[in-house]
């Protein structure tokens, strides 16, 4: 697949997020009970009109580190946390993002493509990158996943 770099300027977007200190590589095992805390949340307080998905990573010493990682989804309005979720904003400034179609297996490229981007274009890469899920499909072709990543 292709991956077509973009940048824009962005605001701070607010998730109901549970927070883990995990290597990359335990991504797989945590995501879906940290969402689970996430959902069971957010239907208990209908009023924050849940969004999708969106995983914000803190970016520490390299991929052998853990990392902080907001498994969370995207709310309306700030809110109040309860236990392990907290409401919780992605950075605002100019980012570098494109969007990846089909399998989740495939995000890796898209995540090599931003960095090949900001190498060829001289950008230096910020303290968090985050990944927007669209809607699900069984069809996993026609899953659509945006990455991001600040940039200094």
């Amino acid at each position: 697949m292709t991956y077509d770099v973009q940048t824009a300027a962005v605001k701070p977007e607010l998730i109901a997020a549970v927070r883990a200190r995990i290597r990359i590589a335990e991504i797989a095992k945590t995501w879906e009970p940290s969402l689970n805390q996430v959902w069971a949340f957010l239907k208990a307080n209908p009023a924050l009109k849940p969004g999708h998905n969106l995983f914000l990573y803190h970016h520490g010493e390299g991929r052998e580190h853990p990392m902080d990682i907001d498994f969370g989804v995207q709310v309306p309005a700030r809110f109040n946390g309860k236990g392990n979720v907290q409401c919780v904003a992605t950075p605002e400034g100019t980012i570098a993002f494109t969007r990846h179609i089909g399998p989740y297996g495939g995000l890796p490229a898209a995540h090599d493509a931003i960095h090949a981007w900001c190498r060829d274009n001289r950008r230096r890469i910020g303290a968090a990158s985050w990944e927007t899920y669209g809607d699900w499909y069984d069809d996993t072709s026609k899953l659509e996943t945006t990455i991001s990543y600040l940039l200094v």
